[in-house]
């Protein structure tokens, strides 16, 4: 007698509607292939903008992998619309989401429990007074891939950059720039990955640097003092249990080794609870450098969350 056995079906999920659309799409289309390669369970992609609870509902999957970035996708509106339809799904609860997405909240938390970040202040109108003093950069509260950040080195430049940012972002933050290394470090589940330091060539590590450009250059398991990088790797635990996170994230950082030794050497900048799958992307990146190929990566993603569902 033949019997058909069930494979658990997943419903990758891409697009959505914040800035980093095209990025979604593209970490969508990654996932869904990973998973299709491992062949443990049978991937389907679905591109959604804003969805509503019956929207959801007439999804088909037995788990859902949102592969959204930004503030709706990745910021906590999403997930609560996930956990009121009850299948189990990859990533972070609503209530963590929304904390990461909120980098001045990420940045009290990190202050509370002893992990260095930059001095920061809310701007909220173009008349608001920033008691940051320049350089600083100017960033969107809740948005990723870099967009609308300026690296703002004068009174001068702070002036036009609040001019063009205010008009269409509600709240920015003014952080103050460090100057140094540009370090990540990806977590899948509670475990930490490989440290990846970012050698952009252009200024900074703008969308172009992250996504389009490809002399970027990435450096797994840079040179660091081996105390240091363990460090880093504790914070970025510390921080990712405090805020709630699970399954994974990542966590950017500056190590400034250049300056007055009794200033921190390495600064904590934000928490992405779902960071991109791209081919450009770091997590995958610092996995596979630790041999988990991201076939495997997203079929372990899938079960933790899968694991949830069935205590």
């Amino acid at each position: 007698m033949n019997m058909q056995v069930h494979r658990t079906n997943v419903a990758v999920l891409a697009g959505g509607p914040d800035a980093e659309r095209e990025v979604s799409l593209m970490s969508g289309r990654e996932i869904a292939a990973a998973i299709d390669a491992a062949g443990r369970f049978a991937a389907k992609l679905h591109v959604i903008d804003r969805l509503t609870a019956d929207d959801l509902s007439a999804i088909a999957g037995d788990v859902i992998f949102p592969a959204l970035h930004g503030p709706w996708g990745e910021g906590g509106p999403l997930q609560r619309l996930l956990e009121a339809d009850g299948r189990p799904f990859v990533g972070s609860g609503s209530v963590a989401a929304e904390i990461a997405m909120d980098k001045m909240r990420t940045k009290e938390i990190s202050q509370r429990i002893g992990v260095a970040t930059p001095p920061a202040c809310v701007l909220t109108s173009i008349d608001d007074a920033c008691p940051v003093e320049p350089p600083l950069v100017l960033k969107p509260i809740d948005d990723g891939s870099s967009v609308d950040v300026l690296i703002c080195r004068s009174a001068d430049e702070v002036r036009r950059g609040r001019a063009q940012l205010h008009p269409r972002r509600k709240r920015l933050m003014a952080e103050k720039f460090i100057p140094g290394r540009e370090l990540t470090v990806g977590l899948v589940g509670d475990r930490v990955g490989s440290l990846i330091e970012i050698i952009p060539s252009v200024e900074f590590y703008d969308y172009e640097a992250k996504y389009t450009r490809d002399d970027t250059r990435y450096t797994v398991n840079p040179d660091l003092p081996a105390e240091h990088a363990r460090r880093i790797k504790e914070d970025s635990l510390r921080l990712y249990r405090a805020i709630g996170c699970r399954d994974l994230a990542r966590i950017d950082f500056r190590y400034d080794d250049a300056t007055d030794p009794a200033r921190p050497t390495w600064w904590m900048l934000e928490v992405n609870t779902m960071p991109g799958f791209t081919s450009h992307s770091l997590v995958p990146m610092g996995e596979a450098a630790g041999g988990v190929p991201m076939p495997l990566l997203c079929t372990r993603l899938v079960e933790m969350a899968l694991g949830r569902a069935a205590r």
